[in-house]
């Protein structure tokens, strides 16, 4: 989409609109997501697709501060084509009094794909006037301590996929163990039972929740005994009956296990 005039306002009038309709609904704060990377978005010059297009976030930003009151905080990748976009986009962004951040250590057309760029995050250190979060592939309380030796003017953290993998990541990154409760199976169980029983409600058919559950269960895998296999089988679940039937004999041989190690 050509950066002309026309857009910039055309496009600022519709973030403008989503900004006061949030504010209508009593919200005193909006996160503003320049970190999708799926190009469905990013073509069409959103997500990550922005950030190479500072006058855009300037126009959006100055209309935005100038006729609301409401607190702007973000999430951006470092680019979409290269991690050098974000740099350019620091001289609009440090214009105006963002309350945060959020930086995934990756370009959009990366998707989730490869490394994060530890060096291009520095740099954003090194340019931005703003509290920056980290986030990326902090999946391990060991690869939090590394990222957290790594830039130690950083005091937050987000953890995406890796809180999804391990719900109990934060907690023991809180408490600074490597050592999962005693009760994590248990505790674990609930957990899933609830996510279950919500999805169960929201979506209709065995299928479409099984299906949901599923794409859980490739990060929630990892966590268990034989993760390949395991995901293998809940793919191929036809029924609740047969995927609860599953999952139990999972959480039972990972019970077992526990116990024989202790």
């Amino acid at each position: 989409m050509p950066v002309t005039p026309q857009v910039m306002t055309c496009v600022a009038e519709e973030f403008l609109f989503v900004v006061k309709y949030v504010q209508s609904l009593g919200y005193p704060e909006i996160n503003w997501n320049l970190g999708c990377p799926y190009p469905m978005v990013t073509n069409r010059g959103m997500g990550s697709g922005l950030i190479a297009n500072p006058e855009k976030i300037d126009a959006i930003l100055d209309r935005v501060h100038s006729e609301t009151d409401i607190i702007v905080s973000m999430k951006m990748r470092m680019g979409y084509e290269t991690s050098h976009e974000i740099i350019d986009a620091f001289s609009v962004l440090n214009k105006y009094p963002l309350k945060s951040i959020g930086i995934h250590a990756r370009i959009g057309k990366q998707l989730y794909e490869g490394g994060v760029d530890l060096d291009g995050f520095q740099r954003c250190i090194d340019h931005s006037a703003h509290k920056l979060f980290y986030n990326g592939d902090i999946t391990s309380v060991n690869g939090f301590r590394q990222m957290a030796d790594r830039f130690p003017s950083i005091d937050h953290w987000m953890l995406g996929r890796g809180l999804i993998a391990d719900p109990f990541l934060p907690m023991m990154i809180k408490e600074n163990t490597e050592l999962y409760p005693e009760d994590r199976i248990e505790r674990f169980s609930k957990y899933h039972n609830i996510l279950f029983s919500k999805y169960e409600e929201k979506l209709d058919g065995e299928k479409a929740v099984i299906r949901k559950l599923g794409n859980y269960w490739e990060y929630f895998a990892n966590a268990f005994q034989d993760p390949d296999n395991n995901i293998k089988k809940i793919k191929k679940m036809k029924t609740i009956e047969d995927y609860d039937q599953l999952v139990y004999k999972i959480l039972q041989t990972e019970s077992s296990l526990a116990r024989i190690d202790v």
